[in-house]
C-alpha cells in the first residue's frame, strides 16, 4: 500500500461510481493501472464490497435506537447462538461485543417506536439476556462510512518517496 493506493481508497470511500478513468487521473494514474490497483486491494480484503448509502426516512427506517446488551453467559457457545439469532434480524445494522459495563452494542435502524418493541419482544424470546437497555437517537449530528486513511501503515519505499 502506498499514497496512490491511498488516493484512491479516498476517492472510492466518497463514491464508487465514479469512473476507473477518472479516478486515475486524479490520482495521476491511466486507466490500467488504476485498475489493477483497485482490483488488488479487493484481493487483499482492504475495499470488502461497494454499496449504496440510503436516507432512512426515504425507506421507512427512520428510527434509530442503540441497545446495550448485559449477560451472565460468557462463553462461547452462547456467543456462537447470540452471534446467529442477531444475524437473522435485518434491523440490527451494526452488533459490537464491547468492554466495560456493556457486554453488546446493537445498532437497531426500524420505522417506529412499535416496531422496536416488536423486535426488542422477539429478542428477549430468543435468547436469555441479563439486561438490555435501549437508547433512542434524537437527531443524526454526524454520519460517515469512511474511514480515517491517514492511519494507513504505507510502505517503506513509498514512504520514501513522499
Amino acid at each position: 500500500m502506498d499514497r496512490l493506493d491511498r488516493m484512491i481508497l479516498t476517492i472510492l470511500q466518497e463514491d464508487t461510481t465514479i469512473p476507473v478513468a477518472e479516478i486515475g487521473r486524479r490520482v495521476g494514474l491511466s486507466t490500467t493501472p488504476c485498475w489493477r490497483r483497485i482490483q488488488k486491494m479487493e484481493e487483499d480484503g482492504v475495499i470488502k464490497r461497494r454499496v449504496a448509502v440510503l436516507d432512512p426516512a426515504k425507506v421507512n427506517a427512520k428510527v434509530t435506537v442503540f441497545v446495550s446488551i448485559v449477560t451472565n453467559q460468557h462463553n462461547e457457545d452462547w456467543l456462537t447462538r447470540f452471534a446467529r439469532i442477531i444475524s437473522e434480524f435485518p434491523e440490527v445494522v451494526d452488533f459490537y461485543r464491547m468492554s466495560g459495563n456493556i457486554d453488546y452494542l446493537l445498532k437497531v435502524v426500524v420505522p417506529d417506536i412499535e416496531a422496536y418493541d416488536t423486535f426488542y419482544k422477539k429478542l428477549v424470546s430468543r435468547i436469555d439476556i441479563t439486561d438490555v437497555s435501549s437508547a433512542f437517537a434524537m437527531e443524526r449530528i454526524k454520519e460517515a462510512t469512511a474511514l480515517p486513511l491517514s492511519y494507513m501503515q504505507l510502505d517503506a519505499v513509498a514512504k520514501a518517496s513522499k
